[in-house]
């Protein structure tokens, strides 16, 4: 029983998911540190609020209702999720782009019998069976 337990803790995409977690809380921590530290008061700066929303409301009816707490929120998440476009998407993409080249596609072409795409050099088709001649074009590789 016990072993089954170990074994299952012991596989790598339970262990590498509770590393993702644990990094991922990190790295949260960092990006809202950074904008509230940061950019949120550069907000306040700009539009004159000292980067504090919080005190902005207005009364209907006898009922309050705190906008500026919703601002921000919103600020924040917006400039969260721009601090990590910009700085951890963006680059990610740009050096996989760079460092992992795209492999290319393997040329497919259309079975003859049930219009499934399957490889230019295939001898079957993987969804009807049906045998098929590889085309010119796979001939060359």
């Amino acid at each position: 029983m016990l072993k089954g337990f170990r074994d299952f803790m012991m596989r790598g995409n339970v262990v590498d998911m509770a590393v993702g977690v644990v990094i991922g809380a990190a790295f949260t921590a960092v990006v809202n540190g950074f904008v509230s530290a940061f950019l949120t008061p550069l907000v306040g700066v700009v539009v004159g609020a000292a980067g504090d929303f919080s005190s902005y409301r207005f009364t209907v009816a006898g009922v309050t209702f705190p906008y500026g707490q919703f601002l921000n929120v919103l600020i924040a998440f917006l400039m969260t999720a721009a601090v990590l476009y910009f700085f951890v998407v963006l680059p990610v993409s740009r050096a996989t782009a760079r460092y992992l080249p795209k492999k290319p596609k393997p040329a497919v072409r259309p079975c003859p019998e049930c219009l499934t795409e399957i490889p230019a050099a295939a001898r079957r088709c993987s969804a009807c069976t049906a045998h098929v001649e590889p085309s010119a074009a796979a001939a060359q590789w």
